[in-house]
């Protein structure tokens, strides 16, 4: 069941007309309160589908509550939101892949105009990176019937892979890989949906498909291959040897709205961002580094601040509002199902928001006849808005809602197809059938059969 519904009933609400024509210009702030629980991100959908031409930047203290704005945003929007998250070490080139790819896939959808919310914590705003100049001059393009894809021979876009950042193996099982047999090109790169197989003819590309990385056969056929780099900051170096570095906020769109959560809580992120990097750098000096001066990975938190006030900015459930929802938390159930039947008896009709199929059958059991709506669609919190109360299961049974977002990148598990052969491993030879596998040097030759 699909939580348009809420969507839709919170944008009939004359405080969301009302605030969706006097939204904040660039360099203005505004002050909303009255939005509990889940609101936030569900008046945060309703404003992007009334003015689909904006991008909405949700700034939030923690990565804790980005996952959780990201979340709900993602259950009532789908892709149209993402995350941009923030670094989890000092140095230029994040070691982690899966952050890596996201920071460089969220903006290159940004820089593309193709998201309308992203997500993203205080600290990740006054990060510098040289991602932007990489997207530029290193982006790579593949498409069938073309020559290289306007990129070269087989040859040049391995060596353009190398520069990229990329590791070349004897068979791709994780991304940030390719592979060369032949004239076939296996790669599994950052803005990949999936793994892809690029068979050239001389110099020209006549195949692209995805492959499975455990079974390592070729799936359907792709249109294009779309390749973004994974090492940035060499990339974003100019002649004279320093290095271009601008924020997720030097690069928003000068009409983009912000929308602050915990706003007094933001500037302390950013504080406490400056000054541990000054220890952090610090520590490594007197271990004989030389680590990158703290300027060159953070925006000063002054000059973070001017920054952040050219663009229009909602400050949410801020003391000093301007604009006010009549929304209101729900009565708490504390597991109490006899309490849970008074409420859904009254009045407001309410909907309960479940976790999962598994979740819904047995509210609907313990509930019976009881009147109230059960939908599959987790928010993080209930609330009450004129004519409709929303409950969450997570809620209803005080327990902690589960926040697994799957892995962005895949790895192949460890089985023959995909490890390294060693000697005596049966091997299945495309044209002599099943043999053994023997070292270089074995005197014993590998049985066919």
């Amino acid at each position: 069941m699909s939580l348009d519904f809420l969507i839709d009933r919170l944008d009939e609400l004359p405080a969301t007309r009302a605030l969706a024509v006097q939204l904040p210009a660039p360099g203005a702030r505004l002050g909303v309160a009255g939005l509990p629980g889940s609101s936030a991100v569900v008046l945060l959908a309703a404003l992007a589908r009334r003015l689909p031409q904006r991008v909405f930047v949700v700034v939030t203290p923690t990565p804790t509550d980005a996952e959780r704005w990201l979340a709900d945003g993602q259950t009532l929007v789908g892709d149209s939101a993402v995350l941009y998250p923030q670094r989890e070490a000092l140095g230029a080139e994040e070691p982690h892949f899966e952050i890596a790819g996201e920071r460089i896939e969220t903006l290159e959808q940004l820089l593309s105009g193709a998201v309308r919310i992203v997500v993203t914590t205080a600290r990740a705003t006054a990060e510098h990176t040289g991602v932007p100049a990489a997207l530029e001059s290193m982006r790579l393009v593949l498409q069938a019937g073309e020559r290289g894809g306007g990129s070269g021979t087989l040859s040049d876009i391995a060596r353009r892979l190398e520069a990229m950042g990329y590791t070349r193996v004897p068979t791709v099982t994780e991304v940030a890989q390719f592979s060369v047999r032949g004239g076939i090109l296996d790669a599994y790169g950052f803005g990949m949906a999936a793994p892809a197989r690029i068979e050239w003819w001389g110099d020209e590309i006549v195949s692209l498909r995805s492959f499975d990385l455990d079974s390592q056969r070729s799936g359907e056929p792709v249109d294009r291959v779309t390749v973004l780099p994974v090492k940035t900051e060499a990339t974003a170096r100019r002649d004279d040897g320093t290095t271009e570095r601008r924020s997720l906020l030097d690069l928003l769109p000068s009409d983009a709205l912000v929308v602050l959560e915990q706003e007094a809580a933001l500037e302390q992120e950013v504080d406490r961002a400056w000054a541990e990097a000054a220890h952090h750098l610090d520590v490594a000096r007197r271990l004989g580094e030389e680590p990158p001066a703290r300027e060159a990975l953070f925006v000063e938190p002054g000059a973070w601040r001017r920054q952040l006030t050219r663009f229009g900015r909602l400050a949410l459930n801020a003391d000093d509002a301007a604009a006010r929802f009549p929304l209101a938390p729900p009565d708490a159930v504390d597991r109490d199902i006899r309490q849970l039947r008074r409420i859904v008896a009254g009045e407001p009709p309410t909907v309960i928001l479940c976790d999962n199929e598994g979740q819904l059958e047995r509210l609907d059991e313990l509930l019976d006849t009881q009147r109230a709506t059960l939908a599959v669609g987790a928010l993080d919190g209930g609330f009450v808005l004129p004519g409709l109360r929303v409950l969450t299961d997570h809620e209803i049974f005080r327990r902690a809602r589960r926040l697994r977002r799957p892995r962005r990148y895949r790895e192949a598990a460890p089985t023959a197809a995909t490890r390294a052969l060693a000697s005596g491993d049966y091997v299945v030879h495309l044209e002599h059938g099943i043999g053994i596998s023997r070292s270089p040097w074995s005197s014993t030759r590998a049985a066919t059969g």
